[in-house]
């Protein structure tokens, strides 16, 4: 039994830490895979698909502030490693079968495309999945922000969030077993409550624009389609009416 996806346009923002499998750092060949065959199944149902992934497999800027490093050289070292990654995720696309693009914030032609906007739409209606990397292309921005911005710049009508657990908690459910999964929330709900959904900025993007957010487990297979479709286990953060 088949079901139709609710949504034709849609951005996937996943972590670095998603494509690194049981390691502690770098890229893991089965769990990319396994993200891709999710993607390409979605495309295949007639959906428009891009991608934003962090970049904290391989680097995470404010550990680096941390350790002494100055803020924004750290942030732009973040960015190469999410070109890294949507090189990764590009390739195991493509063994798929799926004709993908990734276009970069940060120019660097010898690898990838610049992002230009209207190229962007343009390979999305030519049935192409685009992947957005260097974040926004400037420092102090997360990826979290650069998604809800590409999810706004390309007209999605959801942005998923794919992460560890099935859905946004009223606390960590692996420290906290009481804490309950909620269904639905408002956008000021997740904001009043300081919820470690996406950060504040991305939040409020995502709601100037009427972007609906929907976090689910990346790690379950098939998570992402039955998403699409309305079913399956998730949060979805939106306007209450």
């Amino acid at each position: 039994m088949t079901f139709a996806p609710r949504y034709r346009r849609v951005l996937l923002k996943i972590s670095g830490e998603a494509l690194m499998g049981p390691g502690e750092f770098g890229l893991d060949g089965p769990s990319i895979e396994a993200i891709a065959r999710d993607i390409r199944g979605v495309h295949a149902m007639g959906v428009e698909v891009c991608l934003v992934i962090g970049g904290g497999n391989i680097f995470r800027g404010f550990s680096g502030a941390s350790a002494g490093m100055e803020r924004a050289s750290a942030d732009y070292m973040g960015m190469l490693a999410t070109v890294i990654n949507a090189l990764a995720m590009q390739n195991a696309l493509e063994r798929l079968g799926v004709s993908t693009r990734v276009l970069s914030a940060i120019p660097m032609a010898t690898v990838c495309e610049p992002y230009i906007r209207r190229r962007a739409i343009r390979h999305l209606e030519k049935n192409r999945v685009v992947i957005f990397a260097a974040g926004t292309g400037n420092p102090f921005f997360t990826t979290d922000t650069a998604a809800a911005l590409r999810a706004s710049e390309m007209g999605c009508k959801a942005l998923l969030k794919g992460t560890k657990v099935d859905g946004v908690y009223s606390a960590d459910p692996v420290k906290d077993k009481s804490a309950t999964r909620f269904v639905r929330l408002d956008y000021l709900d997740v904001l009043s409550r300081d919820l470690k959904v996406m950060d504040a900025s991305a939040i409020s993007l995502a709601r100037e624009n009427g972007i609906p957010i929907l976090v689910f487990s990346i790690h379950n297979e098939g998570a992402f389609a039955e998403v699409i479709s309305g079913r399956g286990r998730f949060t979805i953060i939106e306007e209450k009416e």
